[in-house]
């Protein structure tokens, strides 16, 4: 079998199995995401959800749905004040208990995401990769993954970049299952959900120069 008959098979695999773990938790997920909804639009107003286009398998954009965290306060000049000024109680909240990933599930049955897979970071940080970087991307992104279960935001970008493509490298069922399970107990702690000094992470400068990827025109 070739190898891209292998990862075809593989990624057909992985979404029978995530469409199965949605119907089966739909009965827990759908009524937990009504609260949420009725309870972000009440502290926060609407939109209810934020949406923003993110890189998905192979690199190809689609629009990540998640709650919505952040209130829009500016400061005298008009402009948007910091992220962790603008980070309320109910934001703080579904960040330390991931819940505000949990619309991701409608990604995952519109086929764009899986449950377990590398996170999927901005439009903008695609040229900045380095060629080993940018093999994140040769997988579904995921909700949750393995960098979140060993760091979550207090990794570097280094650490967790080297952990995404650990599991693009060894991704199978089993480190799937074992990946949910440990996201579960990371949660439950609310380990390691900040990097020092900043509201979640910070951003990303770029990987080495002479090692990035070419960009195609």
């Amino acid at each position: 079998m070739s190898t891209e008959a292998s990862s075809h098979g593989q990624l057909a695999g992985q979404r029978a199995r995530d469409l199965l773990l949605v119907v089966v938790g739909a009965p827990l997920v759908v009524p937990l995401l009504l609260v949420l909804s009725v309870l972000v639009r009440v502290t926060l107003g609407g939109p209810v959800f934020f949406r923003q286009r993110r890189p998905g398998l192979h690199g190809h954009p689609f629009e990540l749905v998640k709650f919505r965290t952040m209130s829009d306060h500016r400061g005298a000049e008009g402009i948007l004040l910091p992220d962790v000024q603008r980070l309320g109680r109910v934001g703080r909240l579904l960040r330390a208990s991931s819940l505000d990933e949990l619309p991701e599930i409608l990604n995952v049955l519109r086929g764009e995401m899986s449950l377990v897979g590398p996170r999927p970071l901005l439009m903008e940080y695609l040229p900045l990769y380095s060629v080993e970087q940018a093999r994140r991307h040769d997988c579904r992104p995921g909700i949750t993954g393995h960098a979140q279960v060993t760091g979550r935001n207090a990794h570097s970008w280094e650490e967790r970049f080297a952990a995404d493509i650990w599991y693009v490298d060894r991704q199978s069922h089993w480190l799937d299952l074992r990946i949910l399970f440990r996201t579960v107990a990371k949660v439950m702690r609310r380990d390691g959900i900040t990097a020092p000094g900043d509201a979640t992470m910070p951003r990303f400068a770029g990987g080495a120069e002479s090692q990035r990827p070419r960009s195609h025109s």
